[in-house]
């Protein structure tokens, strides 16, 4: 959509919150829950979104509310089984799905990744974060599992430390930064690509934002020796019943998939992403990538796989993960000095595995 945004529909009204079929509200504070609700409405109103979904969920009392539209150019309604691009919440569950292989001794903390991404083996490390591409040093050890856990792999988002680099330039030359979403080779071409370029950092030195979770889907890849969609499916997704989430969809879901939106920051115009256009998502995914890109789910297949993590890697009779591995999910892992010396984000959990969500 390019210039003015379209007039949508005004949020539900207060009065209604309460009668639709997804309430069971026992538990929840009503006045609290009409107050999220004129706020979240807000949003759309203004024209920053064209509609959303929220889940609440404590004790066992749910409330869902669904504002607005699947997009600017359509009447369809938001409705809880709409299905979302869920960009960097992938990283949380290529967290899980990574410990999974550490329980099962099929991966190991600090362990060299080499074994398995021999691409990243015997690293060189840009003297200066602005220091031509030949101007390096060896890097002093191998990258491990847990720095690319902790996001401490010396790989990353640079252009938040030093956008005009030339290493910024490389990879995006390459294509491999968030800026040139998405990858378009494969995952063998991708860890090719990554290394041919040096590291920005010593590995275990310094936190960056986004890559690591790219290499961890690679990772999670070649060690359980399947692609990472069926290892994410059969160990993570059927077991908790999340039937919509995945890196591709059946035409027929497709209906109910919701527009994909860029904001230019400059002038605030906001219009469709082509590379995230739904078409796509019928189409076979060349690069499954741990950090975002393709891959969808709903409010419903999130809510089980928060409810798993509340409930320390247990779902039902399902049990994901051990309450150790989550507690160490959960557990800071950065020095005082590496998180001043984070880049753009403020003191949230952001430095953590799986991006948003985790400390680990």
């Amino acid at each position: 959509m390019v210039g003015q945004v379209p007039e949508k529909p005004r949020p539900r009204k207060a009065a209604n919150l309460f009668s639709s079929q997804y309430a069971k509200t026992a538990g929840l504070s009503k006045s609290r829950l009409i107050r999220m609700h004129d706020s979240l409405g807000r949003h759309v109103d203004s024209g920053q979104l064209p509609g959303l979904v929220a889940v609440v969920a404590r004790r066992g009392s749910e409330h869902v509310d669904t504002i607005g539209t699947l997009g600017f150019d359509t009447a369809a309604s938001m409705q809880r089984d709409t299905i979302f691009r869920m960009a960097s919440v992938t990283k949380v569950i290529t967290a899980v799905a990574t410990m999974i292989l550490v329980e099962e001794c099929r991966l190991r903390l600090d362990d060299p990744v080499d074994e398995f991404l021999p691409e990243l083996a015997n690293r060189q490390v840009l003297r200066t974060i602005n220091s031509a591409l030949e101007d390096t040093v060896p890097a002093t050890r191998p990258i491990t599992l847990r720095d690319l856990l902790t996001y401490r792999s010396g790989y990353g988002e640079v252009r938040f430390l030093s956008p005009t680099c030339p290493l910024q330039a490389a990879m995006t030359e390459a294509r491999l930064p968030l800026s040139t979403f998405y990858f378009p080779g494969t995952p063998d071409e991708y860890l090719q690509a990554l290394g041919r370029l040096p590291l920005a950092s010593q590995p275990g030195e310094r936190w960056l934002y986004h890559a690591s979770a790219e290499i961890l889907g690679v990772l999670i890849a070649r060690a359980s020796g399947m692609p990472l969609s069926d290892f994410l499916r059969a160990r993570i997704f059927e077991p908790l019943g999340m039937i919509d989430s995945g890196f591709t969809l059946p035409e027929t879901k497709l209906e109910r998939v919701a527009t994909c939106y860029q904001t230019d920051f400059v002038t605030g115009v906001i219009t469709p992403l082509e590379e995230a256009r739904v078409a796509l998502l019928a189409q076979l995914c060349a690069f499954e990538s741990g950090a975002g890109d393709q891959f969808v789910s709903t409010a419903n297949d999130m809510l089980a796989f928060g409810r798993m993590l509340l409930n320390h890697g247990a779902y039902g009779k399902e049990r994901i993960l051990s309450r150790l591995s989550i507690e160490a999910m959960t557990t800071d892992h950065l020095t005082a000095d590496q998180k001043r010396r984070r880049h753009s984000f403020r003191d949230s959990g952001a430095h953590a595995a799986g991006g948003s969500a985790f400390r680990l």
